[in-house]
């Protein structure tokens, strides 16, 4: 399809509304109809879910006509992991005929996808995990044990990545799967956090068998796809480009606005002070990620993507601390309790609740990688600065020493 204008993007999302009424049908028929009609991934390839333009900018005016006319479903609500991560590496790496499968109810939600990376012993060194693949016949034997895994207990797919060369340097003997969920052997197990949720999982592999066609890459390649995923993962939850004013720091806003009368004068001028250098710093990282979607390309993003994922999170901390201080001792209290629950999907955005959401804020510096290791790629991949020794490279993993 031709490059289409923003003003032909916007038309035909309000037709997109006026065809099915996000009031009178569910979310699967609404976002199925948005997919088939090319607004879900503009970018993607016609019949994808995209309108095959050359750049995801778009994307921002159809979310902002659903934005208006009320509709209030949200990639990182519906499906996070599935839409922000798995879409792109289905896209690269997955046969024609697994796009057509996997992509629409990716989308729609009817099928959730998690991420099987991390281990107990390999968390920002992911390149050194554990879990082993062996080769039988057209199909490969699985063992081991994943953990953090995000919304494991509520997935359909699993984006698994295992051990099937030992003998080999750590980032060249592994592959990547496409794990179905209920296959037998796959026991998901809750890990409750301070907010009394369980959004996160460990996961036990014992003899999980995956066909051979659901290998996604090259056998032995499976550090390419998995670096396709996590670029991709921290543009999903670093680099959304919100309305002015909303998300975390719109709960600021509105807590200030409800506080502020009650504050002596210094305390007075000294919170606003904050509220003012956090409102003008949240709004320069929305303008800078709005100016990287106006000049993206199709294809997966670079390590500058480290960039908003990196500001995002340190930001939504010092925010919901500010939050507690303006509530003081208010702040203290946690009046919905720990009831420990499950959850179906994640609140990683405004509206959820200050104090909900300072417990929250503090796996952003975790999750997707830590602060830490965002600093180090952009310093080695971005700035060009000498990397750390690595010690272990060019270490076939089964020689590294390991406790």
């Amino acid at each position: 399809m031709a490059e289409v204008t923003e003003a032909e993007i916007r038309e035909m999302t309000r037709q997109l509304i006026a065809d099915v009424p996000p009031g009178d049908v569910d979310q699967f028929e609404f976002r199925g109809a948005q997919f088939d009609r090319g607004l879900a991934l503009v970018q993607f390839p016609e019949g994808l879910g995209g309108l095959g333009l050359s750049s995801r900018r778009l994307q921002t005016a159809v979310d902002a006509e659903l934005r208006a006319a009320g509709v209030t479903y949200h990639d990182l609500n519906i499906n996070p992991i599935g839409i922000g991560m798995g879409a792109p590496v289905v896209l690269t790496y997955a046969s024609d005929e697994q796009k057509q499968r996997l992509l629409r109810p990716m989308y729609t939600g009817e099928e959730i996808w998690c991420q099987m990376f991390s281990e107990p012993g390999a968390g920002s060194d992911v390149a050194g995990l554990a879990s082993r693949a062996v080769r039988d016949g057209d199909e490969w034997v699985v063992n081991g044990q994943k953990v953090w895994t995000t919304l494991a207990h509520v997935s359909r797919w699993g984006m698994l990545v295992a051990r099937t060369d030992p003998d080999q340097p750590k980032h060249r003997g592994l592959t990547y799967f496409l794990l179905d969920m209920e296959s037998e052997g796959v026991d998901v197990r809750p890990l409750y956090q301070i907010t009394g949720e369980a959004e996160f999982n460990e996961i036990f592999l014992t003899d999980v068998r995956i066909p051979h066609d659901r290998v996604f890459g090259d056998v032995g390649g499976g550090w390419a796809a998995a670096v396709t995923t996590l670029m991709n993962e921290r543009v999903a939850l670093g680099g959304g480009v919100p309305k002015q004013g909303t998300g975390p720091i719109g709960d600021l806003v509105r807590l200030w606005n409800e506080r502020k009368g009650s504050l002596d004068p210094v305390t007075h001028d000294v919170m606003r002070d904050r509220v003012v250098d956090l409102w003008s710093r949240a709004e320069a990282l929305r303008l800078t990620n709005w100016r990287a979607r106006e000049a993206s390309k199709s294809g997966n993003p670079g390590p500058e993507g480290s960039v908003g994922k990196l500001m995002s999170a340190e930001m939504n901390q010092h925010i919901y601390e500010t939050c507690m201080d303006l509530m003081g001792a208010d702040a203290l209290a946690y009046e919905i309790g720990y009831e420990r629950k499950r959850p179906d999907g994640l609140r990683l955005t405004g509206g959820a609740g200050a104090k909900y959401s300072f417990l929250r804020a503090r796996a952003n510096t975790i999750e997707g990688g830590t602060s830490e290791v965002m600093r180090n790629i952009l310093g080695e991949r971005v700035l060009g600065l000498p990397g750390d020794v690595r010690v272990d490279k060019d270490v076939n993993w089964v020689d590294v020493p390991r406790n």
